[in-house]
């Protein structure tokens, strides 16, 4: 799936919702570096997942320095989008948001939950092309990072190159959880419509005796069609579905609309 021809980016921010130290983070910075001639990275201090589009607007946002142009902030990705572009690049242009690489998938129904998401669409708010990645894995300490390594310089290359950018959707990009050789190439899917989420809460005690309580979201994927996000991953292939800041629905928007013009 070679790119000809592509003509370098000028400038990417990099951000994730997993942290400053993150190792996807860094493959995110070396697939920005293959589409782009300068790459700054602006990425939460610590675990920001499940942040969605969050915005601190209360509190005190903090940055710090990590060599070259790496910084990362006392808040969300959000944030992180908001700051890097609205100070640390005030005076320069953004030509891409790339958030990710996210340990994990973020599809179906619970995408809306998704800092990495988040930030691609805080991005699209704001009026720049933004792109969320995520790496699916099996097992957390064996995390198949070449696959994203590989495949997605050249998704972003085709993207890009398309007569849509600079884009005015957010893709949203998933790796399946295998080696690169065992990727089986890449297709267009649907947000998954089949996922079901649900709160599952766990209580627990502290050594003070105090309650205190631990969230986690479970997710059936029931039967996804062939072309839900789930599926694409199941089958080895890239996902890569396309976002919309719009959350309208047409089709109700179309059949109620004489509801209230009586």
């Amino acid at each position: 799936m070679p790119t000809a021809n592509f003509e370098l980016l000028e400038r990417v921010l990099v951000t994730n919702d997993d942290g400053i130290d993150a190792p996807g983070l860094r493959i995110a910075e070396q697939v920005a570096g293959v589409i782009a001639k300068e790459v700054w990275t602006v990425a939460p201090d610590t675990d920001y997942s499940g942040g969605s589009r969050q915005i601190n607007l209360h509190k005190p946002l903090r940055i710090n320095t990590h060599g070259g142009k790496r910084y990362s902030v006392s808040g969300s990705p959000a944030d992180c989008v908001m700051v890097g572009v609205g100070e640390l690049l005030k005076d320069k242009k953004v030509d891409l948001v790339l958030s990710g690489v996210n340990a994990g998938v973020n599809i179906g129904g619970d995408v809306g939950f998704s800092g990495t998401v988040g930030a691609a669409m805080t991005a699209n708010v704001i009026g720049l092309p933004g792109v969320a990645l995520s790496q699916a894995w099996k097992e957390r300490d064996n995390i198949p990072w070449e696959a994203s390594q590989k495949w997605l310089p050249e998704i972003l290359k085709i993207l890009i190159k398309d007569k849509n950018w600079p884009w005015k959707f957010v893709p949203n990009i998933n790796v399946p959880a295998v080696p690169s050789d065992e990727v089986e190439g890449v297709s267009i899917s649907q947000q998954g419509y089949s996922t079901s989420v649900s709160p599952l809460i766990e209580k627990r005690k502290d050594l003070r005796q105090q309650e205190y309580m631990w969230l986690y979201l479970s997710k059936d994927h029931g039967h996804p069609g062939d072309d839900e996000d789930i599926s694409v991953l199941r089958s080895n292939r890239v996902s890569v579905s396309f976002l919309t800041r719009s959350i309208t629905d047409q089709e109700v928007t179309t059949e109620l609309s004489s509801l209230f013009e009586k």
